[in-house]
């Protein structure tokens, strides 16, 4: 008998392609995960994710969640080795309408306080820039309309931002890649909650694995699936950065991704830019 039996496990993620990519095996009742008898999916934007756990105290089973936001939930949450976004060769960028030398002083749009685009640009540049807070998907327009001088872009708008005019002013891989050489960036984790039990958050762990490699197998029905969610681009770009997002790293983030991790929060802690040092707890 598996003890920790409930009826619905719930599973929150982001409406971004890559999440309903690697998700939809699980979803779509293909995969089940032993010890409950079905999913219930819930989907917010990853900064709602985030404050929802962080500043609300939700107590939600599995959950999507900012690789920063995990430094004020890891008492409460596993890290899961399966679903995390890492960046290799690639990852979020400063853009503007025009060329620029520095940010120092400059309005930038930053896609929410918990998202890791935001803890990575503030130890790249140190600060100096004026923040304001913006949902993702909002800040291209906002850059575009003068409302900012910059934004830092996550999710397809990485790869789509020239097509609207605007220029690059800071690649954060570039710089992730000359600090911590050989190590894949962290951006996104996949959390489950401690309450379960270890040997549970392994079940939703294994279970996970398996979607994702039913999104592989599916990877046209899979990629229709989080068309749904895509917010610009063409189904060859979708699926090019579901290929970027949905990886061998995705499957499991390997010793590399355990390091990087930790770096991370050697580096935000050094700086002070959370509130302790953290320990991640993989499962």
């Amino acid at each position: 008998m598996v003890e920790w039996a409930l009826a619905v496990l719930r599973i929150a993620h982001t409406p971004d392609p890559d999440d309903a990519y690697m998700f939809y095996g699980l979803v779509s009742g293909a995969v089940r995960v032993q010890g409950f008898d079905r999913v219930e999916d819930i989907v917010e934007d990853i900064e709602t994710l985030n404050r929802r756990i962080v500043e609300e105290g939700w107590d939600i089973e599995v959950s999507a969640a900012s690789a920063h936001a995990y430094a004020y939930m890891a008492d409460r949450y596993y890290v899961m080795v399966a679903g995390a976004s890492m960046g290799e060769g690639y990852g979020p960028v400063v853009v503007s309408r025009r060329h620029m030398s520095s940010l120092e002083g400059a309005r930038v749009a930053v896609p929410g306080r918990y998202t890791t685009a935001r803890l990575l640009l503030r130890l790249a540049t140190g600060g100096g820039y004026r923040e304001v807070f913006a949902r993702f998907d909002r800040i291209p327009d906002m850059v575009l309309r003068g409302e900012v001088d910059a934004g830092l872009l996550i999710h397809e708008a990485q790869l789509t931002y020239h097509e609207m005019g605007l220029v690059k002013v800071l690649d954060l891989w570039e710089w992730w890649s000359s600090v911590a050489p050989g190590l894949p960036m962290p951006l996104g984790v996949d959390v489950v909650s401690k309450r379960l039990g270890a040997e549970a958050a392994r079940a939703v762990r294994e279970a996970l694995q398996e979607s994702i490699r039913y999104a592989w197998s599916h990877h046209e029905e899979a990629l229709r699936y989080a068309s749904r969610f895509a917010r610009s681009g063409s189904m060859e770009q979708l699926s090019r950065f579901v290929r970027m997002y949905v990886n061998e790293r995705t499957l499991d983030m390997g010793p590399e991704g355990r390091r990087a991790h930790r770096l991370l929060y050697e580096m935000a802690w050094d700086e002070k830019l959370i509130p302790e040092l953290v320990e991640p707890e993989f499962v």
